[in-house]
């Protein structure tokens, strides 16, 4: 582990955060940060009318996650700062408002597991939040036997996939209701390889 990597573990372990399984007690503070993240992260990325396109039609809380507990939070004195899950089914990205079908379940031995609604206060960005939430979902979807994850990228998120392991395949351009078009990045990492 490197010098710089092992000083960011001690400082999540001196913010005295929380980790836990989300809650449909949760929902209406995860929309809150959703929102907050997205418009504070995706400056540069995404045009502000993308950005609210995708907050009204794609990005929110995917109650099936909460449902099967793969959505996890992270607190900090009672107020969360980050979220994000994974997922044993096929839905890559989006909210409940994005999806119009059953999501069926996933086959761990020839199917990618999911990395699923990831949103980090911009207050708490690159503090290693985000990479702290994805080791636990790694973790669980192996304890659940899959070897593979995928996941539907926002633009700034890519940096983080990328140096957590994670391989671009596609670009995924996503017509929304409004007429504008958002892009997601679909990612693939083999967890049988070494892990960042």
């Amino acid at each position: 582990m490197s010098i710089k990597r092992q000083q960011k573990l001690n400082i999540l372990e001196a913010m005295s955060l929380n980790t836990r399984l989300a809650t449909f007690e949760d929902i209406t503070e995860l929309q809150q940060l959703i929102a907050l993240s997205a418009r504070g992260l995706s400056s540069g990325y995404y045009s502000n009318a993308q950005t609210e396109g995708a907050i009204r039609y794609v990005f929110g809380v995917d109650s099936q996650l909460i449902q099967d507990g793969t959505y996890y939070l992270v607190e900090s004195d009672e107020c969360i700062v980050a979220c994000g899950g994974w997922s044993m089914r096929s839905t890559l990205f989006g909210g409940d408002q994005h999806k119009n079908d059953i999501d069926p379940l996933l086959n761990p031995a020839t199917d990618a597991a999911r990395i699923r609604a990831f949103f980090v206060h911009p207050d708490w960005a690159r503090q290693g939040i985000g990479r702290m939430l994805i080791n636990l979902c790694e973790k669980s979807a192996q304890q659940y036997g899959f070897t593979k994850m995928e996941i539907g990228s926002t633009l700034p998120g890519v940096p983080l996939y990328e140096a957590m392991g994670y391989c671009q395949s596609r670009k995924i351009n996503v017509p929304l209701p409004d007429g504008e078009h958002f892009i997601v990045v679909n990612m693939e990492k083999d967890l049988n390889l070494s892990r960042s």
